[in-house]
């Protein structure tokens, strides 16, 4: 039924109805809306049909029809018949049979139909539910009917690494079959330690590899070097921290150490305090970012970096510089979000209640199901309810509390754009304003040059070479495209004549090429424009060319892009920012700014949740909501509730003992 996949796309009640406060007959279910809406059309006369047989009303909202009255419109009639009117040659005729429903003639269509127009019509009202043939167990009966220990291949797959671990440790088995098995056996307690030494024990084995973040994905494929043996290579590691809370830190970094006594070489990107601490030698880059940087400011042991007077990054491990403890927090006020009965993943059943107008921190180790509650429930349920998305909510009872929002907003670190042609100028609207500007100067005038002159999407001004690109793709097929300078542009993305133009002497391609500092400075005059080239700069992003491809951001800045978008709006001061680990890829000045960033939008009277294990962040937080105490089926339970000084005196909470020696 679902192909092994555990979960198949069905038609959604919730979807098909996304107003209930509509009648059927203004309109409540969309999928039936189109072509002609005339008392004679297809549709209304199926339902007139039905709404007389059962003695309901089509002009009655939706929400205001009985239980029955409306599964009757939804899933049919079943055997019974009913009276409908059908139009031949213009002459009615009456006929009897039985109502399909809506959704059983979507299925249907669905089925038959051979235009993928019609099809990806009507995905909009699909979402993914667990199948019902397997339950969501994914094999056969006959494959489950095969068990080692009493426990089936999809009981074991659903175990966590931990408790497959513990599976193993008490698993008997005779002498015939330790012949056959022990070996198979000794493998796999081996790859799960592995497994469990890179701190992914709260992991279920059958976790879909396209859910992992970033950090789980790369410290899965260190448990596979670590079991390899090799010796003799080179490992390169990017933040592997991201994701880990400060009480798995250690263990990681003895792993670390593992590969390196073993005989290769470790080189680690990071910014955590632990691992800076930890390492052998430190290569410190800057002294700024952008144009500022790209110098060796130190190179050497954790010894001589904390006595370099030229490191930023010696600053703040002297403590010279260091984001300072709140000397006031902000009360909370009387609006609040209450999740009831949160159930999703390891969450037990939890009832949490999320102050608004305040920054809030959801703490706890890996895997204590911050995510599950942040991401899988709340920002799945104010998503279907504020923006009709499709994605199904984890299990819950209700949620309380959305009057005070109007809003909701996911800052993460997704790219700003999938093209060359998307820029922090364009993302920010900075560059429409920059268009019309120069659309309005003499040259442009004269010539007749509109705004869409100036646009790498519209032909025209820009260069039709690379289609506004200033790069030109060649194909490798098996291996990665190249990109390369276009000849006929050079780069500049406009033809000749777009370029004699000019506002302040510079044209078009020249503004694009400053860096947003400079460029602040060039448009200080122009208020539209300057306040939204101010809001890069506050979060730290004025070394970057205006016009920078989207595609070379990294992920922290096409995040702080995303911020400062923001930031530019008119605060309604009912809105709710979501941000799962926003300091991934900052180094502590970063940070710093970051927080500032973050405590204006508080300011302004909105309402930021921050999941986080960056101790920085989570002592600036007004409240902290500490999961845990574990990972896995460990966790799940709420540990903590209350300021950073109040976490810290509690002693069931990881998160607390590392903030206690922070204070």
């Amino acid at each position: 039924t679902c192909a092994g996949l555990g979960s198949r796309q069905v038609l959604d009640a919730a979807l098909l109805v996304p107003d209930p406060t509509l009648s059927l007959d203004k309109g409540a279910i969309p999928a039936w809306r189109s072509g002609s809406r005339s008392l004679n059309s297809f549709y209304r006369r199926l339902l007139r049909g039905v709404s007389k047989h059962y003695d309901f009303s089509l002009e009655v909202p939706f929400a205001e029809l009985s239980e029955e009255h409306r599964k009757i419109v939804l899933e049919g009639s079943g055997e019974t018949e009913i009276e409908f009117t059908r139009w031949q040659k213009g002459t009615a005729r009456k006929t009897h049979k039985p109502f399909e429903g809506v959704i059983p003639n979507l299925e249907r269509r669905y089925v038959e139909t051979d235009s993928e127009y019609v099809r990806q019509r009507l995905r909009r009202y699909m979402s993914r539910q667990t199948c019902p043939t397997c339950s969501g167990r994914r094999l056969k009966p006959e494959s489950n009917a095969c068990t080692v220990g009493d426990c089936s291949i999809v009981d074991f797959l659903a175990m966590s690494i931990s408790e497959a671990i513990r599976f193993f440790d008490a698993l008997e088995l005779s002498s015939y079959e330790k012949q056959v098995a022990d070996e198979v056996v000794d493998e796999i307690r081996q790859r799960l330690g592995f497994l469990s030494d890179v701190g992914l024990n709260y992991l279920t084995l059958d976790r879909q590899s396209g859910t992992l973040s970033g950090g789980e994905a790369q410290r899965l494929r260190l448990a596979t070097q670590i079991g390899s043996g090799l010796m003799g290579i080179l490992y390169v590691l990017d933040e592997p921290t991201i994701g880990l809370h400060v009480r798995d830190n250690a263990r990681l970094i003895a792993m670390l150490r593992g590969l390196r006594d073993r005989g290769n070489t470790v080189v680690v990107v990071e910014h955590d305090e632990m691992m800076i601490r930890d390492a052998d030698h430190i290569i410190d880059l800057g002294p700024g970012a952008g144009a500022a940087g790209g110098h060796v400011v130190f190179s050497g042991a954790i010894d001589e970096l904390m006595a370099s007077p030229d490191s930023l990054t010696g600053q703040f491990l002297r403590r010279e510089s260091e984001v300072h403890v709140p000397a006031l927090r902000k009360p909370a006020g009387d609006a609040v979000l209450t999740i009831e009965g949160a159930s999703v993943n390891n969450l037990k059943d939890i009832d949490v209640r999320i102050p608004l107008g305040l920054l809030v921190c959801v703490t706890g180790v890996s895997g204590s199901g911050k995510s599950s509650l942040v991401d899988d429930i709340l920002r799945k349920a104010l998503f279907r309810k504020f923006h009709a998305s499709k994605e199904q909510p984890g299990p819950h009872r209700s949620i309380t509390g959305t009057e005070h929002l109007d809003k909701i907003v996911v800052i993460d670190q997704s790219a700003i754009g999938r093209t060359p042609r998307s820029n922090p100028a364009t993302y920010t609207g900075a560059f429409g304003l920059i268009r019309k500007l120069f659309s309005e100067t003499p040259t442009s005038k004269v010539r007749g040059y509109g705004p869409g002159r100036y646009s790498f999407n519209v032909k025209g001004g820009r260069c039709e070479s690379c289609k506004g690109d200033g790069l030109i793709r060649l194909e490798m097929h098996f291996l990665p495209d190249v990109y390369v300078t276009c000849e006929r542009c050079r780069g500049l993305r406009y033809n000749r004549e777009t370029l004699e133009v000019l506002y302040g002497g510079k044209n078009i391609a020249e503004v694009l090429a400053m860096t947003i500092d400079e460029a602040l400075a060039f448009f200080e005059r122009i208020p539209a424009i300057a306040r939204r080239l101010r809001t890069l700069v506050e979060v730290g992003l004025g070394y970057l060319q205006l016009g920078q491809s989207a595609t070379t951001l990294s992920g922290g800045e096409a995040q702080r892009v995303k911020l400062s978008a923001e930031l530019s709006k008119v605060a309604t001061g009912r809105t709710l920012y979501l941000l799962d680990e926003p300091t991934t890829g900052l180094h502590f000045a970063d940070t710093q700014r970051l927080l500032q960033v973050l405590e204006s939008l508080r300011d302004a009277g909105n309402s930021v949740i921050v999941i986080e294990h960056n101790l920085d962040v989570i002592k600036s937080a007004d409240h902290i909501i500490d999961l845990g105490p574990e990972g896995g089926e460990g966790g799940g339970h709420v540990v903590a509730v209350g300021t950073p000084e109040e976490i810290s005196r509690c002693g069931r909470s990881w998160t607390g003992q590392a903030l206690k020696e922070v204070f």
